[in-house]
């Protein structure tokens, strides 16, 4: 019996919209070329992510894996130091929680130009997150776990 192409929620964070659309051409390039199927959902930012993704859980949505993308760049306060930590901690406890299958695109970077390398097209962090993403969810279908 076939395997049904992995169901993907994207949860992006534009709120550096040109990183965020960059991160997301090379998610979907991956996406798209391993035949998953997707949908994408926005968030004010990156430390809304995990809640977002909770919605979801709790909601019983049927996803096989989610995407998070989004960009943090340092400014002259500690809540980046906030933000960065949560957002990570966040999406951490959820994958280990609920056993969810979670590709981390969430750049923490000190400058503009740092992002714009990460989200480059020799060098997409999207992709890669894309790339972890659809990895957990195989090994969670090697397993034997549902998604």
């Amino acid at each position: 019996m076939a395997e049904m192409a992995p169901h993907i929620l994207i949860v992006e964070a534009p709120y550096y919209a040109h990183i965020a659309e960059a991160l997301a051409r090379g998610a979907l390039a991956v996406l798209d070329a391993a035949g998953a199927t997707y949908e994408r959902i926005a968030v004010p930012g990156a430390f809304e992510i995990p809640a977002a993704i909770n919605f979801a859980v709790a909601a019983n949505a049927r996803y096989d894996g989610y995407l998070a993308l989004g960009c943090v760049i340092r400014g002259e306060t500690t809540h980046y130091d906030y933000v960065c930590q949560e957002s990570a901690r966040g999406l951490q406890d959820l994958a280990l929680v609920h056993k969810l299958a979670i590709g981390f695109g969430i750049l923490t970077v000190e400058t503009e130009a740092q992002a714009l390398a990460r989200a480059g097209t020799e060098r997409n962090k999207g992709a890669e997150a894309a790339r972890a993403c659809l990895a957990m969810v195989a090994a969670k279908h090697r397993l034997g776990l549902t998604p």
